[in-house]
């Protein structure tokens, strides 16, 4: 009987230390993704895909907004001082991504980067004045620049946390 409980012991033990073993395997290749954290700490769970938060915003109108968290690739960065991003939702949308209270900044460097923003999701209208602002910090020439001449309405983010995988 000893040797009966001693032999299921020591699978239990060789099963468990297995289990660890895989679980660094695991991270050492990456199997879980890692991540630099920007501003309010959070975490990538339940973050939806950047094309389901598209039909989020369908179901906007100015005024709106809706707390939210999601997973996309950045499109463009402020050069200046990483100070807003925009962000792909498809291929034909985007969404530009402002830093809550200016509280903080991303790296200039990473375009074509996935992230996960956290915060408040709504529909924006753009003056003039700011669409050349952002075309400015962008480095757009001037040329482009100076066809910016109507307000616009876009869709917009004030993210208070944002991952930025590695």
């Amino acid at each position: 009987m000893r040797f009966i409980i001693v032999t299921f012991i020591s699978l239990l033990m060789s099963l468990s230390c297995k289990n660890e073993a895989e679980k660094q395997m695991d991270e050492d290749h990456g199997a879980t993704p890692k991540y630099v954290s920007f501003g309010k700490k959070i975490t990538a769970d339940d973050a939806v895909w950047a094309k389901s938060m598209l039909s989020y915003y369908h179901t906007l109108k100015v005024g709106d907004t809706m707390n939210s968290k999601f997973k996309a690739t950045v499109s463009d960065v402020c050069q200046v001082k990483g100070c807003w991003m925009k962000l792909t939702l498809d291929d034909k949308s985007e969404v530009m991504v402002r830093f809550k209270d200016y509280g903080f900044f991303v790296p200039k460097t990473i375009k074509n980067r996935e992230v996960i923003v956290s915060g408040l999701a709504y529909i924006d209208e753009l003056t003039v004045e700011d669409q050349r602002h952002y075309a400015e910090d962008a480095g757009q020439p001037s040329d482009e620049i100076s066809r910016i001449t109507e307000p616009k309405h876009i869709f917009a983010f004030e993210a208070d946390g944002v991952l930025l995988k590695h």
